[in-house]
């Protein structure tokens, strides 16, 4: 248990503490996080034969496929993922060191469902600079941040809203300040409703914000947070990054 651990363990609920263990296990299961090894993207036309690729392959290890848009014409692109149980970064792995507790950063903010199919664009981490991905973002959520409003966005991830947001606490110097680099990821539960296009209130519970997974291995492609999503205050709150063994 880390110093940070230590002072949030008798004033934290317990769903938080659950979420926490559920995120670890999530990050150190054989096909977590920590465990992708490659990403392969194929030439045009070819889908990947997920028993050759495993040829040679140590037993801890195991395939699946993959599938994208091509920036440019927007064709399927198909290829395949490799994940080892025992991967270096499973191996090192100490832990990701969260902020304390804080019910100040459970937010109420307010959901407006948007016409359907409207698209943001996304950069995201590995591809070209200023290149982007159009995802379907089903509404705005606006929020009231430390005195100041925003207008955000979160795009539809099975169902639940995925926010990809930024703060200064991600470029920040200090050990003990920051967070994960490009930005970290917030789930928000999608209201009943919102898809007849139904307003309703949605909590930003920054406790739980997390390290997107492109913190864990660097075979992810991450989305990184637009414009509207970059707050100007620092998120004091949720996971900060990730430690290894030196």
């Amino acid at each position: 248990m880390s110093i940070t651990d230590a002072k949030t363990t008798n004033d934290a609920p317990d769903s938080w503490h659950a979420w926490r263990e559920a995120r670890r296990q999530r990050v150190t299961g054989p096909q977590g996080d920590l465990a992708l090894v490659s990403t392969v993207w194929l030439p045009d036309g070819t889908e990947p034969d997920l028993d050759a690729v495993l040829v040679g392959q140590p037993a801890s290890v195991v395939a699946t496929a993959v599938h994208r848009k091509d920036l440019d014409t927007g064709a399927p692109e198909h290829g395949y993922r490799l994940w080892d149980a025992e991967s270096p970064a499973n191996r090192s792995f100490v832990e990701v060191p969260v902020f304390p507790y804080d019910p100040a950063w459970r937010i109420t903010a307010h959901f407006t469902p948007a016409e359907p199919g409207r698209t943001i664009p996304y950069e995201h981490l590995r591809d070209a600079a200023g290149a982007t991905r159009d995802l379907v973002v089903p509404g705005d959520i606006t929020a009231t941040i430390d005195g100041r409003s925003y207008t955000l966005s979160a795009f539809d991830d099975d169902g639940t809203l995925l926010l990809v947001f930024g703060d200064p606490t991600n470029r920040s110097t200090d050990d003990a300040d920051r967070t994960y680099g490009t930005g970290r990821f917030l789930f928000v539960e999608r209201p009943a409703g919102s898809s007849t296009g139904e307003e309703s209130d949605v909590v930003l519970d920054f406790n739980q914000a997390f390290v997107p997974p492109c913190g864990f291995s660097d075979q992810y492609n991450c989305p990184l947070p637009p414009f509207q999503n970059r707050l100007h205050v620092p998120v004091h709150a949720g996971e900060r990054y990730v430690a290894h063994q030196a």
